[in-house]
């Protein structure tokens, strides 16, 4: 019978008292209430900030947005629109292009109104503005499709930015556009005065052509030129909306500061070619007066080699000290007997284009030529080479272990040069890019590894 009571006990309490209970039913409790308010006053998965309302709406906030303080779910609100600005006045820029084309150009190429050599003063590279609009338009149309089949309604996974990079080359096609408007201008008019039927039939397309809207060839000939100086305001408006945690936040911001340095790029170039017009001027810090003289330096190097744009690329610029030895005894003696001087260098690469489109860059095609341009900066805004490009086929690249702050690059049967960087791991950095390139070039370095051959006769090489 006493066994059977003692079972009866550890049934009823299972060995916890009920003190012990009371405290386990209170600490649950207290957990339950923690938890509460933690989801009422839960992190912004935007800022971290616990600002959340308690009751969200969930007619006017999605169940994502639920996770959002009001002032994130404002900010994405206001990206998303930004976004969808930019890409919807590109498409609206697209389409006053295309009626340059089709309502003006081919109408008065096929009735001969004008010589070809008129059309191309009064439409300069349309066609070429025209084709980039296009693959832009395009990428950036399947950066939007994609973030809504993945369910992202507020367009938080759209890179404008690293879009913008990648199609940095449209703004050298604006500059050419845009240097020549004012001659294209002048040329109209000129040309309507002189030609009849030419000011009749500019009159009728604008009257009668409802896809016109009652515009003018000069109106729409100013497209380009409001384009290329809105896309600073457009790019504010998205990094205004876009978190400094946002992948994209770098690419904005650089983005903005190199289509601003190439307004103002092209309005040094309009006052050095004499004309009163000017685009829209933005205040100039000492970063982009770095970059606009980067762009006149690779204007100077292109125009030297006479490469097209889009195959060339810029792997590396910067300023280097030169130097050229008076023989080849100069490592025993060592670097700091030679004389050295600051030099503006530029490594560039032809690369064979893989298709007809000049924007595939994804998988260039093999390297064609390589050459270094060397340019002296006279510092009053214009450049000097100090002598015809260096081509990386026809030189040996080499280094030292008795001088590792310097490399060395011999031109077979001519000259030889001592560079090196006032920092020593930009140094070797531009020793590795020069040589990987000369070894891509010339079948005989390619057996030889990139060793000068004995039978090279040059009064600087190396014993």
């Amino acid at each position: 019978a006493t066994r059977t009571k003692s079972v009866d006990v550890e049934r009823a309490d299972s060995g916890i008292g009920q003190m012990a209970a009371r405290k386990w039913r209170n600490r649950a409790s207290e957990t339950l209430s923690s938890l509460q308010a933690w989801e009422a006053h839960r992190p912004c998965t935007d800022c971290g900030e616990r600002d959340l309302p308690v009751e969200t709406d969930m007619q006017n906030c999605n169940q994502r947005r639920a996770d959002l303080c009001e002032k994130c779910c404002k900010r994405r609100t206001e990206r998303k629109e930004s976004v969808l600005e930019f890409v919807n006045t590109e498409a609206s820029y697209g389409e006053d292009l295309r009626i340059i084309k089709e309502e003006f150009y081919l109408p008065m190429q096929a009735a001969g109104l004008l010589s070809q050599e008129q059309l191309l003063g009064i439409f300069s590279n349309i066609q070429e503005l025209i084709d980039l609009n296009e693959s832009f338009l395009e990428i950036l149309q399947e950066e939007i499709d994609q973030a809504f089949d993945q369910g992202d309604v507020d367009l938080m996974t759209v890179c404008i930015g690293e879009v913008f990079l990648e199609f940095v080359n449209m703004l050298p096609a604006f500059q050419t556009y845009c240097l020549q408007q004012s001659s294209s201008v002048n040329m109209l008019n000129a040309l309507e005065k002189e030609k009849e039927l030419l000011r009749i039939f500019l009159n009728v397309s604008q009257n009668d052509n409802t896809a016109l809207r009652r515009m003018n060839l000069r109106s729409f000939l100013m497209a380009p030129l409001q384009r290329v100086t809105k896309y600073p305001l457009l790019l504010s408006r998205i990094i205004k909306a876009t978190t400094e945690y946002h992948p994209d936040h770098g690419s904005l911001r650089e983005a903005k500061s190199r289509i601003e340095s190439h307004l103002e790029h092209i309005n040094m170039k309009t006052k050095q070619e004499g004309n009163t017009w000017t685009l829209r001027s933005f205040r100039q810090d000492s970063k982009k007066k770095r970059e606009v003289i980067n762009i006149e330096m690779r204007e100077t190097a292109l125009k030297t080699v006479g490469w097209l744009r889009e195959e060339t690329r810029f792997v590396m610029e910067g300023s280097l000290q030169l130097a050229q030895p008076p023989d080849g005894q100069w490592v025993k003696k060592g670097s700091k007997t030679l004389k050295f001087q600051n030099m503006q260098v530029l490594l560039l690469v032809n690369m064979k284009r893989v298709s007809e489109s000049s924007l595939e860059s994804a998988e260039p095609g093999p390297v064609k030529d390589a050459v270094l341009v060397l340019i002296r900066d006279k510092n009053n805004g214009k450049f000097h080479l100090l002598r015809e490009p260096l081509r990386l086929s026809n030189c040996i690249v080499s280094t030292d272990p008795d001088c590792d702050d310097t490399f060395e690059l011999i031109e077979i049967r001519r000259e030889a040069f001592v560079f090196r960087d006032s920092d020593r791991a930009r140094t070797h950095h531009w020793f590795r890019q020069i040589r990987r390139y000369s070894r891509e070039l010339g079948s005989w370095k390619k057996r030889r590894n990139a060793l000068p051959n004995i039978m090279i006769s040059t009064p600087h090489t190396r014993p």
